[in-house]
């Protein structure tokens, strides 16, 4: 399937203080990279990274603008970790804008999905952070769980592609 090095790369960066941006390209059509994003069923499929063990026990997510999300990561539901905040932009099939409510210090995201030719999609996520220490502290963590998370969605694509 052509040169993977090519696709395959997840690049993490710092483009300010504040401001941490990754990018990759999928190897599927926009249309299906919004889907698994935006698709609870699919979403689950790709989000939490496995090496980490930990399991996605619930995922809720109303995809509209003023719509909310909620997520929730762990073995039980009295040890769980969650996520939630609101879409403040929902764009089909090109722009999701949502906050992170779970904590003071967490970002506001955007990410963006670019039709490429034979059929890929370069996807970029910007985190915008209240502080430069904010940053500092979701970067390390980020580094790795990213690349990982947009290793499973790619091999979730395939397997979307070949079912289409």
């Amino acid at each position: 399937m052509g040169d993977r090095s090519s696709n395959g790369r997840t690049a993490v960066e710092r483009r300010s203080e504040r401001e941490l941006v990754v990018t990759r390209t999928f190897n599927g059509p926009v249309r299906l990279v919004f889907d698994a994003w935006t698709k609870p069923e699919l979403f689950k499929l790709w989000w939490a990274p496995k090496s980490s063990g930990v399991p996605l026990l619930s995922c809720e997510m109303d995809v509209r603008t003023g719509g909310s999300y909620r997520i929730a990561f762990g073995h039980d539901a009295s040890a769980s970790m969650a996520f939630f905040g609101k879409y403040l932009e929902v764009s089909p099939p090109s722009r999701l804008v949502w906050t992170n409510d779970e904590s003071d210090d967490a970002a506001v995201t955007t990410v963006t999905f670019e039709e490429e030719e034979d059929g890929r999609t370069l996807l970029v996520l910007k985190e915008l952070y209240p502080s430069k220490e904010a940053l500092d502290e979701a970067f390390v963590g980020m580094e790795d769980a990213m690349p990982e998370q947009f290793e499973q969605l790619d091999e979730l694509l395939v397997t979307l592609g070949a079912s289409v």
